[in-house]
């Protein structure tokens, strides 16, 4: 929406009949020179220039490519008058990316716009014949203006609902539904409203009239004002359409019923007399907005003499990485998998994609940042390097992972997870939950995740997740977090023999949330899959792959599967060569192992099967690696003491492999060594010493003393991080020597117990 505003409120009003295009002494000038370098498809589709025209372009296929050649070879054989051709996108970073494009191929003159943009420019030089007096206000923002119509409506909407209060509107307006239809609209098309409809539809009517008595409107005005002009006024229609006849629509998949409308109103009776569209129906992943590639897969219904090319040569990605869409999309099914594309890479083979089954999420986290330092330190740049996630609220863990190996990082699309609003709240919360000597919300509760769990819930905070998606589905997963968060520095602290109460746990909060300042400047991108569309990297992490993520659990009917199958392929089109895609059984450490990899690997990953698959594809053939840690994690069956052969319960007799009343094989001067070094490296760090690891931890070594990397790896509370970091210091120790001391080793020790 920035992006959006930005494009919108630059430029001049309108862009008339008699421009003044500047020349670029560097442009490719004539219509050779314009077609040299295109693929056989693409230079199809640059010489089709009469409408109507379909181009059907598969990830990494080169479409923006094919069409600013096309426009640029139709000016260069006079065929199009520059100042005559509008080429419209959705987003303002593609519309200036084609307007440069076009620039360097001597195309000056021809105007590359959002929707929005190209609306508003018409609006803003129309209004006064049509209308009269001034233009209404374009409000920046509507959140503001829809929660004063909540209150004026008497319901009480907390911050965070705005943002899904805000976007049904928006829905509405872009399907074109008035306030009166939206209920009845909304039970027929199935959509998961993020409140009663009768509510919405009442905020929606009240905001709607505070608008107009403002004599502002909101972007989808911008878009509805203008169509009725040119309905109303065939006067003024009919100037817009001797000034552009030659349109050009980008990404036209995700084209909304309002923005078709407008385009029928530009391009007039005669319909596709001069339109060229660009699309995939497979990588249609906004329906949630209104967008529809219902337009894109009929197009040749309503222009049935139209011109359709496909661009099936993909330039991006690996031979491995192609195979593996292809793969993913053999199995979809509905209409727009009827009209798949079967990309054939163009490069060079690369790495196979690699599939990794972990334990817990921890793990994953931890090892997919230690993947990440490994391409790091083998030369591929930090800003070629993605993980992406189905949800926001996925991020935390991995933020945290990549600071923990001080990897620099950047999140796309949402605050990084101590920086968002519901989160800095909670913080206030809690410590003044901390500070209190007595507090009726904390006193009855029965451990210290249930005291966070009393806080959370004066915030709306349930036991279970909301319905649906969006903003109110984002902040209750920021809060689970910190519940989760909470479960886990209780076990940790209860296994060391520690006590813990609310005011240790916000202190853990606090160096958390200091340890994750990393520098954002060539980071590794954090993005969800929504926010990767139009992306692309050297190297990509798929996370989180499991049943009730990806799909996810709010998607019930058959569309809205196939729509999150299409939120995949546009993950793994993302990568040009290194793939790797990852799942684990349960969410924290020691946790139940019930989950199940994404029904969407089925077929895929090496060992499972695809019920109905087309045959002949096959999967990639890397192989599911074990996670790095989940050998050392896994429990294959009753952990019974290594003394009397009892089956052990508690977690510190766990640790141990002994019960507590059993003798002890501990090497007292051993453990005394072991704590004397961890409170120096607590010391360096500034943190905790169980940071470093726990008593528990420490006990244990001490009893089963390591001769090397392996056995010191089996050890519970050695994790991964742990054992690169400190490994080597603790065999030292183990050994009767000395461990080197490293003074500029000031890093956080990570967190492979649990805190």
């Amino acid at each position: 929406m920035e992006r959006m505003q930005e494009d919108l409120l630059s430029g001049s009003p309108y862009d008339g009949p008699h421009g003044s295009p500047w020349a670029d002494p560097g442009a490719a000038t004539g219509p050779d020179a314009v077609l040299a370098g295109l693929d056989p498809e693409q230079r199809a589709v640059a010489t089709a220039l009469q409408g109507p025209v379909c181009v059907l372009a598969g990830a990494g296929t080169g479409k923006t490519r094919a069409i600013t050649h096309r426009i640029a070879y139709g000016v260069s054989s006079g065929v199009y008058h520059p100042q005559q051709v509008l080429a419209v996108t959705f987003t303002a970073r593609a519309a200036g990316e084609m307007r440069g494009r076009l620039r360097q191929l001597g195309a000056e003159g021809v105007q590359a716009r959002t929707f929005h943009a190209a609306a508003l420019r018409q609006l803003q030089y129309f209004w006064p014949r049509a209308v009269g007096g001034p233009v209404p206000q374009l409000l920046e923002r509507k959140v503001q203006l829809v929660a004063e119509a909540a209150g004026r409506c008497g319901l009480r909407v907390q911050r965070t609902e705005l943002r899904d209060l805000t976007a049904e509107i928006e829905w509405a307006k872009v399907t074109q539904i008035a306030p009166e239809d939206y209920p009845v609209a909304v039970a027929k098309s199935g959509r998961e409203a993020p409140r009663d409809p009768a509510e919405t539809a009442q905020v929606y009517r009240v905001y709607e009239e505070a608008k107009s008595r403002r004599g502002s409107m909101d972007f989808e005005d911008v878009l509805l004002l203008t169509a009725a002009i040119l309905e109303d006024r065939p006067d003024i229609a009919d100037q817009v359409r001797s000034q552009y006849r030659h349109f050009t629509v980008d990404e036209y998949q995700d084209v909304s019923p309002l923005q078709q409308r407008l385009l029928d109103r530009w391009t007039g009776p005669d319909g596709g007399a001069s339109l060229c569209v660009v699309g995939d129906a497979s990588q249609t992943i906004y329906s949630f907005t209104g967008a529809t590639p219902d337009y894109l897969l009929n197009f040749r219904n309503r222009h049935p003499g139209a011109t359709v090319v496909k661009l099936v040569r993909d330039y991006r990605s690996t031979p491995q990485v192609v195979h593996l869409a292809n793969g993913l999309l053999s199995q979809a099914r509905g209409e727009a998998a009827r009209h798949r594309l079967e990309l054939v890479s163009q490069r060079e083979a690369g790495p196979e994609p690699v599939y990794t089954e972990y334990e817990d999420e921890p793990t994953e986290a931890e090892t997919t940042a230690r993947r990440i330092k490994e391409l790091l330190a083998a030369g591929v740049r930090a800003s070629e390097i993605a993980v992406l996630f189905r949800t926001n609220g996925q991020s935390e863990v991995y933020e945290q992972a990549l600071a923990d190996l001080n990897v620099p990082y950047q999140l796309k699309g949402a605050e990084r997870f101590f920086e968002r609003p519901e989160v800095r709240d909670a913080g206030v919360l809690l410590r003044g939950a901390a500070r209190a000597a007595s507090d009726p919300l904390t006193d009855d509760a029965p451990d210290l995740a249930g005291q966070v769990r009393a806080v959370l819930a004066t915030r709306g905070f349930t036991a279970e997740p909301p319905a649906g998606s969006g903003a109110v589905r984002d902040r209750w997963e920021s809060l689970a977090a910190l519940v989760r968060l909470a479960e886990e520095f209780e076990r940790t602290r209860t296994e060391a023999g520690q006590g813990t109460d609310l005011s240790a746990y916000v202190a853990e909060l606090d160096a958390r949330a200091a340890a994750q300042h990393a520098p954002a400047v060539e980071g590794v991108t954090l993005a969800s899959l929504h926010a990767a569309k139009g992306l692309e990297w050297d190297a990509v992490f798929l996370v989180g792959l499991t049943e009730g993520t990806l799909p996810i659990i709010y998607a019930k009917t058959d569309e809205q599967v196939e729509e999150e199958r299409r939120l995949l392929y546009v993950g793994v089109t993302r990568a040009r060569k290194h793939l790797s895609l990852s799942w684990a059984l349960s969410r924290s450490p020691g946790g139940r192992a019930s989950r199940k990899p994404s029904r969407f690997l089925d077929g895929l990953r090496p060992g499972s099967t695809a019920p109905g698959a087309r045959t002949g594809v096959r999967g990639g053939r890397g192989g599911v690696e074990p996670g790095e840690r989940s050998a050392a994690r896994r429990v294959r069956g009753p952990v019974k003491c290594r003394v009397c052969d009892k089956v052990l319960t508690e977690a510190v007799e766990r640790k141990l492999r002994r019960c507590e009343s059993c003798p002890s094989t501990m090497d007292e001067g051993l453990y005394e060594r072991l704590r004397e070094w961890r409170a120096r490296q607590a010391k360096k760090q500034g943190a905790p010493a169980y940071v470093v690891f726990t008593d528990a931890t420490l006990m244990a070594i001490a009893e089963d003393v390591p001769a090397g990397r392996g056995e010191l790896a089996a050890i519970s509370g050695v994790g991964a991080l742990k054992l690169d970091k400190y490994g080597a210091a603790v065999l030292s120790l183990c050994a009767g020597e000395e461990p080197e001391e490293d003074p500029d080793d000031v890093e956080d020790g990570g967190s492979d117990d649990p805190a």
